[in-house]
């Protein structure tokens, strides 16, 4: 017997809640909360999984959709609404929580935008930047019931207004942008994934704390991902690509620093008024 969508959403968060680990309970209830076929658009789906590629759904009923699968919203593209795992894993580790202000860096289709909202809650914030007009214009459809959120169609390298406690990009960078740094509350944290162009699982998660003037960094976990427009430069993806090949480093990462200094060997990635480092903030 096919489950109501309630059960599945509720079966799904739950599922979300062990194998992600969360103990986050905003966040699991926001999982069983918003409705993931209202992003998706009709059915049957194309989804996506690590071993057999893309497949269709068998029909259209939408608890295909409450599974640890992504989404696609462009195939040729390999555009998707993200996995939920890697999402649930990675939010509930930054401790989002009511009333926060964050900033989102490729809403897509507003799915995540939309489990944004509902943690933050009423009283929060979500500022979401998406480039493909199309696709602005479909979040803002989708994301109405959610007046805690806001699409901005535009370009990520582009600043908007505002201060935010959590900024989040959903797509691959080979730099964070100075105004997502600057815009970085006292306490706030920053997720970025940082990759190559293509899409094998070659980069990393990267986890920025504001500390002050300090941005405390760490590598969080492998990941592939949508490449960021406005967050890329060949220049910067060699110098990434070569950075990936020391992996010891890599793990070793203590902080960003943004002060004028030569390049030596604490300096994991050396950017244009940047620098991933292994030196310890004291």
């Amino acid at each position: 017997m096919i489950p109501s969508l309630e059960e599945a959403r509720r079966h799904f968060a739950e599922e979300l809640r062990v194998t992600a680990h969360m103990g986050n309970d905003r966040l699991v209830e926001a999982f069983a909360a918003v409705p993931r076929e209202t992003f998706a658009g009709p059915g049957p789906w194309r989804l996506l999984n690590s071993w057999d590629g893309y497949w269709t759904t068998p029909d259209q009923e939408p608890h295909w959709l409450y599974h640890n699968v992504l989404v696609a919203l462009d195939e040729k593209r390999r555009l998707n609404i993200g996995e939920p795992n890697l999402w649930a894993y990675q939010l509930d580790r930054i401790a989002l929580g009511e009333g926060e202000r964050v900033l989102q860096i490729g809403t897509g289709s507003g799915y995540f935008t939309a489990i944004l909202a509902e943690t933050v809650g009423r009283g929060g914030r979500v500022d979401a930047i998406e480039i493909d007009e199309a696709l602005a214009a479909r979040a803002t459809r989708n994301l109405e019931p959610w007046p805690a959120a806001t699409v901005h169609p535009g370009d990520a390298a582009v600043p908007i207004d505002g201060e935010w406690d959590v900024v989040v990009a959903f797509a691959g960078a080979t730099a964070p942008q100075a105004w997502w740094l600057d815009r970085l509350a006292d306490g706030g944290r920053l997720l970025l994934p940082m990759t190559v162009a293509d899409f094998a699982i070659t980069g990393f998660m990267l986890r920025l704390d504001r500390q002050g003037d300090d941005l405390l960094a760490r590598s969080v976990g492998r990941v592939g991902f949508y490449p960021c427009i406005g967050a890329r430069t060949s220049e910067g993806e060699a110098a990434l690509r070569q950075a990936l090949g020391d992996t010891a480093g890599q793990h070793a990462l203590r902080c960003l620093r943004r002060d004028p200094h030569d390049k030596d060997e604490s300096c994991w990635l050396h950017g244009d008024g940047w620098c991933l480092s292994k030196r310890t903030l004291h």
